[in-house]
Parts: structure tokens; C-alpha cells; sequence
């Protein structure tokens, strides 16, 4: 979730978008092979995102910077200075300190990254809390309110008989940046689409300016597909005066959106009100465009 000092250049970042808030933007493609697919999105500037890839080896991209307008969409890889992750899934903007982010595997370590430039450094890592037995992360967000913060961050589920759980926390952060992690409170999500063995309920999370809680759901049969997702509104979250964090989920949510053919593991609210999409397609790479989601 954004700060309201950075809704000054909404209006810059929504002229460069492509679509209105009745249409989404067309897609483009940003990565032509499973080296490039987009994994997670954080809005850095008017026009301008950074990418995680779930890339694994040494010397493979695990952070580009990704442009993108009304007619364009690309992404430049930075360099890395630090130990090398595997399979990045998430990142988030830290609220109030420019150029630096969390970034979070899919085995739940948390990296915070410091991005100058064209370099991103790895300035520490640590674990989420609690987590529980299986767990593979591919959604995790951030909320800011009247200078409290929380986490929230979702295991991915996997088929009909084992839900997302999404889990969710008060958030501090030490003079340095190092986050500290409150009491956890979990849910059990289940995704209304895409349905069947193999789903993954949460491949994304994001959180509106009101707190509406929207969720990235995916499926693959492999690495050349047939894929399917879709991006739903799933509930609410509060962060309290007194610096609690309430999650209510949706008894039965209905997509705002499916996407037949492709794999959306990234969702990433925008201020102005539109959601920048990503997928992870495997062997075709990964696109991106903007869709009307995040308006209030």
C-alpha cells in the first residue's frame, strides 16, 4: 500500500498507462523465456516497477527494472550485490524509505534490498514468523497507516485439498531496516478460480488504498502450460489504532478478472487506482499490463 505523499506523481504515472478505469491496458511482453517471467512487482516511480524473477542458478536475473506506457513495456536487469536467492517470489517498497525493499523467497527468507541506480544490495535478510509445515511464499504485502505498518504474505496453497494460508502481522522497522515482525494471526483462503489439481489459491498479494485485500490465484500443467489465473477480492484488511491487524475474508469472492492462457503470480496496486499485473508463463516468458482493480 502506498503513502499519501507518494500520490503526488499519480498523476504522471496514470498518463503513461495504457487503458482507462473502464478497460484494461492490452498485454505486453517483457521476458521471452522462463529466465523471464515476473514473479512479483513493486511500483518504483511513474512508469517504472521492479521485477523479482524465480530464477535459481548463479549469474541468472534476479531483479530487473521494468518501463512501461502506454505503448511500451521493458525491463533491464540490475546488478546484484550479495548472496545470490533462490526463487524470489514477492517484493515491496518499504513505506518511507526511498529505494528500499523487501523481497521474499519462496522458502519464506526476507531479503531487504537497496536499490541504487541500476544495482540492487542485499543489506539483510531474515525469516518470516511462523512458518508452518510446507509452506512455499508467493504473496506478500505491506500496509501503512498513520505511521503503523503491517505485513501481510500467504503461503500458495496447492489443488483442492490444501488451501493458501494466509497469514499476517504488525510491522516495525529498526532505525537501519531491519523489520521486526509482531504477533501473527492466519486465515485459510481458497481461490474461486482457477479450480482443480495443481491450483496455487495465492500466487500474489496486494492491498488497496481501503485495505481491500486482492489475491493472484494461478495453475500450470507444466512448463509449457496450459495455464489459467485470475485476480479476486477476497476481504478486507484494518490496521488499528493501536497497531492491531483484523483480517475478514469474502464468504465467496468472485474474480474481478480471469486470465485463460496465462500465469499471473504478480499483482501490484498503483496510485490512481489500477493494478499492474505480471505473469510467470515458464517457456513463454513473462507480460504485464494495467487493469482497473485498485480504485476504491
Amino acid at each position: 500500500m502506498r503513502l499519501l505523499p507518494r500520490l503526488a506523481s499519480a498523476c504522471a504515472l496514470v498518463a503513461l498507462l495504457a487503458g482507462t478505469a473502464q478497460a484494461a491496458a492490452p498485454w505486453r511482453q517483457v521476458g521471452s523465456d522462463a529466465r523471464g517471467g515476473v514473479s512479483g512487482l513493486a511500483h518504483e516511480g511513474a512508469g517504472t516497477a521492479l521485477v523479482v524473477h524465480d530464477n535459481k542458478r548463479s549469474g541468472q536475473p534476479r531483479l530487473s527494472r521494468l518501463a512501461y506506457g502506454a505503448d511500451r513495456a521493458a525491463v533491464t536487469p540490475l546488478a546484484w550485490r550479495g548472496a545470490e536467492p533462490e526463487d524470489l517470489e514477492a517484493i515491496e517498497a518499504i513505506p518511507g524509505r526511498p529505494g528500499e525493499y523487501l523481497a521474499v523467497a519462496a522458502r519464506g527468507i526476507v531479503h531487504r534490498l537497496e536499490v541504487t541506480g541500476s544495482t540492487a544490495t542485499v543489506a539483510g535478510y531474515t525469516p518470516l514468523p511462523a512458518i508452518g509445515t510446507g509452506d512455499d511464499f508467493e504473496g506478500f504485502a505491506l500496509v501503512a497507516r498513520d505511521g503503523r505498518y503491517a505485513a501481510l504474505w500467504a503461503d500458495r496453497g496447492d489443488g483442492p485439498d490444501r488451501p493458501a494460508t494466509l497469514y499476517a502481522a504488525p510491522l516495525a522497522f529498526a532505525p537501519w531496516g531491519e523489520p521486526t515482525f509482531g504477533a501473527v494471526t492466519k486465515r485459510a483462503l481458497t481461490a474461486p478460480h482457477p479450480t482443480g489439481a495443481g491450483v496455487h489459491h495465492v500466487s500474489d498479494l496486494s492491498v488497496t488504498d481501503s485495505g481491500r485485500i486482492l489475491v493472484g490465484s494461478a495453475a500450470d500443467a507444466g512448463d509449457d502450460g496450459p495455464f489459467d489465473s485470475a485476480v479476486t477480492d477476497a476481504g478486507q484488511v484494518v490496521l488499528t489504532g493501536s497497531g492491531r491487524v483484523r483480517i475478514s475474508l469474502t464468504a465467496r469472492p468472485v474474480p474481478l478478472g480471469t486470465f485463460p492462457g496465462r500465469k499471473v503470480e504478480a499483482v501490484e496496486c498503483l496510485p490512481g487506482g489500477d493494478a499492474l499485473l505480471g505473469t510467470d508463463d515458464e517457456n513463454r516468458g513473462g507480460q504485464v499490463r494495467t487493469a482497473p482493480y485498485c480504485g476504491t
